[in-house]
């Protein structure tokens, strides 16, 4: 698809108002089916459109319909049309379709943006070394929450001034906090590592044949072991969105996933991939810290922690 296109423009709007319909996890679940059901595709030698162009391209990747425009339509429901139930722009388990018809043409506004958003940052030498899908959802996150809270990345200094910037007011502010204790969270992490090294290594042997027979394109072979177990962790999160109490207590993986599998595709190796998940896992706690805690809206600590670390 050209990225510039009116076509596409036009595909990411339309895709965006059915983001902020569903809301902004749900539609990450969903787009968590298609990279995964893409990887199938390229594993049984098919066509790379399902996984490059629909669950990681314009139409419905995570930094346009299948996560950011459900993002920025929380914060413009609560920040300026006031009519999110939940009357908290931080709400991406909502869905948005009973909200009103702007808040939904806000979404398709914010897939736009954040597909030209993309398009702009791979062109930047140095910034295009990083995940720039994490760096789009990370931005358009940013933009609204100036625009529909009038707050900037790190949230309200009034709070940062009572709790500290790192202080979660005993996990009453924090993020996910049945995750944020250090101990559980590195030797969950450490395990996400293996696990997702693992897939990795599986695929990636899968693949390499297909490359050297001309089946499967250099692109296809790398982003299919990077991403299947990101993909699993995606789908994984349906229990969050669905779950209440107990039930809802479930991690957020999907960042650790990512970076040691990539890890491990740069290195081969398996402690190394392990080793990166710690990381990622402790730097997604603190970008919640610095910039979800203390703010009125949702800006993604895993798409955080991969843009920072994708570019490491």
């Amino acid at each position: 698809m050209a990225p510039w296109s009116i076509d596409t423009l036009l595909l990411c709007f339309g895709c965006g108002i059915v983001g902020a319909a569903l809301g902004g996890l749900f539609s990450f679940v969903i787009c968590g089916l298609i990279v995964l059901a893409g990887c199938f595709v390229i594993l049984n030698g098919g066509s790379e459109f399902l996984l490059l162009q629909v669950g990681l391209g314009p139409l419905f990747g995570p930094h346009v319909g299948g996560f950011a425009a459900g993002v920025a339509a929380a914060a413009y429901a609560a920040g300026v049309k006031k009519n999110l139930a939940s009357g908290t722009g931080k709400d991406i388990l909502s869905p948005l379709v009973g909200t009103s018809w702007d808040v939904l043409a806000i979404g398709g506004v914010f897939a736009v943006i954040g597909h030209v958003l993309l398009q702009l940052l791979v062109k930047i030498p140095f910034v295009n070394s990083a995940d720039c899908i994490a760096l789009s959802v990370v931005g358009t996150a940013c933009l609204a929450r100036l625009l529909f809270l009038k707050e900037l990345p790190w949230g309200s200094a009034a709070s940062i001034r009572e709790y500290g910037l790192f202080g979660t007011n005993e996990g009453a502010l924090s993020w996910v906090p049945w995750m944020a204790q250090p101990a559980r969270l590195v030797v969950f992490s450490f395990g996400v590592g293996l696990l997702s090294a693992a897939m990795a290594m599986g695929t990636k042997s899968v693949l390499d044949p297909m490359v050297a027979q001309g089946t499967v394109s250099a692109t296809g072979a790398f982003v299919v072991p990077l991403i299947f177990a990101w993909g699993i962790a995606a789908i994984s999160l349906v229990g969050l969105q669905l779950g209440t109490g107990e039930i809802q207590k479930l991690p957020v993986w999907h960042c650790q996933a990512i970076l040691a599998a990539l890890a491990f595709l740069l290195f081969n190796s398996l402690l190394l991939a392990a080793i990166v998940g710690v990381l990622a896992g402790l730097l997604q706690e603190l970008v919640a810290r610095v910039m979800w805690n203390h703010g009125s809206t949702h800006i993604d600590p895993p798409a955080g922690a991969i843009a920072v670390s994708s570019l490491v």
